[in-house]
């Protein structure tokens, strides 16, 4: 396999991770959970993921050719709650947006790898935005999984290594590759 294709994959791969780390996150609370602010300058989870929506839209759309800070977005509005901000329409934007990424970066050819494109008007290669984006949505989904955690008190489902389990973790995946 190509060393692009290759990373290709591995940044879809890493991404996909992140999605799935948020989604199993998000499953686990309720609606009141999602909107809510831990602390006054505190962010929901449904803030978060107004804001992860609207950047990778507007990141990943038309990506080789236009800025991606797009003229359309409204960073601000990202981070209020709006009457018409309901779950299901955010987690709908939220999809929408992650769907546009994907399909972004799985076009990527070998040739664009070194190519130029701006973020709000500062030059990147793709290898530089590419890496920007997954840095910025990583830090996004981590606070998505800690809010998840901090604020459901009850039957928490560990969706990574819990608490006390590495080694019984570790026994498992040496067994099933011994």
């Amino acid at each position: 396999m190509p060393l692009w294709n290759a990373y290709r994959d591995d940044v879809v791969f890493s991404f996909r991770k992140q999605k799935e780390l948020a989604e199993k996150a998000m499953s686990q609370v309720a609606d009141e959970i999602f909107f809510r602010k831990p602390g006054e300058h505190s962010n929901s989870i449904a803030i978060i993921v107004k804001h992860v929506a609207g950047n990778l839209l507007s990141r990943w759309t038309d990506f080789l050719t236009t800025d991606g800070d797009k003229p359309t977005r409204d960073r601000d509005a990202e981070f209020v709650i709006g009457p018409g901000d309901t779950r299901a329409r955010l987690l709908a934007a939220w999809e929408a947006a992650w769907s546009q990424l994907f399909r972004a970066i799985e076009s990527l050819q070998e040739g664009d790898a070194l190519a130029t494109v701006t973020i709000r008007g500062e030059a990147h290669s793709v290898l530089q935005a590419i890496h920007r984006s997954l840095s910025h949505t990583s830090y996004h989904v981590g606070q998505i999984v800690y809010l998840a955690r901090l604020l459901k008190t009850d039957g928490w489902q560990w969706i990574t290594i819990a608490p006390g389990q590495s080694k019984q973790h570790q026994a498992g995946y040496l067994k099933s590759n011994a």
